[in-house]
């Protein structure tokens, strides 16, 4: 088997955390009397941490350190109370994913999320037992698409790298995968664009998440 892993980026493949994010980060601008977003605008937001998203998020004008850092506080405290209203896994992965289990294929996850809401959210929408590495944003991790992350992974799971492949939803997550030497797959179903992932270095794309098996599937039964 060429591949035997998958390293998962969250937000935006593995779980639809939109509405949760964008109503976080709406308060904190209400808060300030700060024009808020509609919710689709997140989706250009959000994959760069949560320093990004605030940077993106607040006017222009309003960007100094001072009201940057008080809003990236009050959107952490915000979105770390109210994490888990509306996100869910989406359509098809559960299934995909109890179908690598079955194929015995490895698994991990890595988020430039904060760390703690990383692992409380696998552990309340994804089936146990499944990720031998949960893996979230921290001091002392560099965000994607710095490799760091992913290459922490891959020691800790004793694998080549070239074996894993990496499915993600920006282009982040592709210029991620290509740095660590791993096989970049972009989900169409998250908040980025096709072009975007292929100008970012995705070597497939695809539309649901159960195609993602038929890179482990036996010559004779994939489609590709």
């Amino acid at each position: 088997m060429k591949y035997q892993a998958v390293l998962f980026d969250l937000d935006g493949t593995l779980l639809n955390t939109l509405d949760d994010l964008a109503a976080s980060a709406n308060r904190v601008l209400q808060r300030h009397s700060f024009p808020t977003h509609p919710v689709q605008a997140y989706r250009h937001y959000i994959g760069d941490g949560a320093g990004m998203l605030v940077t993106r998020m607040l006017p222009p004008d309003q960007r100094e350190e001072i009201t940057h850092r008080r809003c990236l506080e009050e959107f952490l405290a915000d979105y770390g109370a109210n994490f888990q209203v509306k996100t869910q896994p989406y359509p098809g992965i559960l299934d995909m994913l109890q179908d690598m289990h079955a194929r015995q294929v490895r698994g991990a996850i890595f988020s430039n999320k904060p760390h703690h809401i990383t692992q409380a959210l696998v552990q309340a929408l994804l089936p146990a037992g499944l990720f031998e590495v949960v893996l979230g944003a921290s001091d002392d991790l560099p965000r994607k698409p710095d490799p760091a992350g992913a290459l922490q992974v891959v020691q800790a799971m004793e694998l080549p790298a070239e074996s894993f492949v990496y499915l993600g939803d920006s282009g982040t997550d592709m210029l991620t995968a290509s740095a660590a030497g791993m096989y970049p797959v972009g989900a169409l179903w998250g908040f980025r664009s096709r072009d975007e992932l292929r100008e970012n270095g995705a070597q497939r794309v695809i539309n649901r998440p159960q195609e993602l098996m038929y890179l482990f599937a036996t010559p004779s039964s994939t489609p590709f």
